[in-house]
Order: structure tokens, then sequence, then C-alpha cells
């Protein structure tokens, strides 16, 4: 079940930003000024192959897969971002229906209908 994380580090002339996390999923919602959510990015499969889709308002969708940065006999390097493909967004939504029924109702219907949504963006997806 999606916690939020309350000690999240806001930026000056930024928009607020929310953190909520489970074993499965992280979320990161980005609020405009005026308090509507002008994007959000949902990790998932933390455990084992973490990927995370990110959504803002004036660009729409990306899907990528975390690198952690880690090769054996090497120094632990930053994770980074990498281009994944495809999201499964009927099962990721599903699961993300459940996690999030103790967050706030607004932003976790706006994120599952999103998720629900971004089947119609997979083109894009995959070609950024």
């Amino acid at each position: 079940m999606l916690k939020e994380f309350l000690a999240v580090r806001q930026v000056e002339g930024e928009g607020t930003r929310r953190w909520f996390f489970d074993e499965f999923f992280d979320l990161i919602v980005w609020y405009k000024n005026n308090k509507t959510i002008s994007g959000f990015q949902l990790c998932y499969d933390k455990q084992h192959n973490e990927r995370a889709l990110t959504w803002y308002a004036d660009s729409g969708y990306t899907h990528d897969r975390i690198d952690p940065g880690e090769t054996p006999g090497e120094p632990k390097r930053t994770p980074i971002l990498v281009q994944d493909g495809l999201f499964d967004n009927i099962t990721i939504a599903g699961r993300f229906k459940q996690e999030s029924a103790g967050i706030a109702p607004e932003i976790s219907k706006f994120v599952y209908e999103k998720l629900l949504l971004s089947a119609d963006a997979a083109t894009i997806i995959t070609q950024q």
C-alpha cells in the first residue's frame, strides 16, 4: 500500500512535489504553482527490473528502464534512465489502483486514468 514520504525536498521557484512509495512503486507527483498536476513519474518493479513511466502535461509520456549503475568489480555509479519500449499499462494500472487506495483520491484517480491512456501513446513511448 502506497504511503507518502513527507520529507520531500522542494526546489524554490518550482511547483510542489509529493512522493509516495511501497515495495513495488515509487510515485513522484509534480504540481504547478496553482496546485494542478503538471506531471508524474511512476517507478515500478523496484526489486527486480525497475522501470519508470513519466508523464508531463506539456510533453506526454516516456517509458524507461532504470539502469542501477552497478557493474561487478566497479564502484557504483548514479542510476540513469534508459529507453525501454512498450509499457504494460493494464497490468501496472490494475496493481496501482489496488496499492493507491490509501492516498488522496484526486491523485490516485488522475494517475490511474493516465496509466490507462498511455496505451494510446504506445508509439510515442517506443520512439522516444
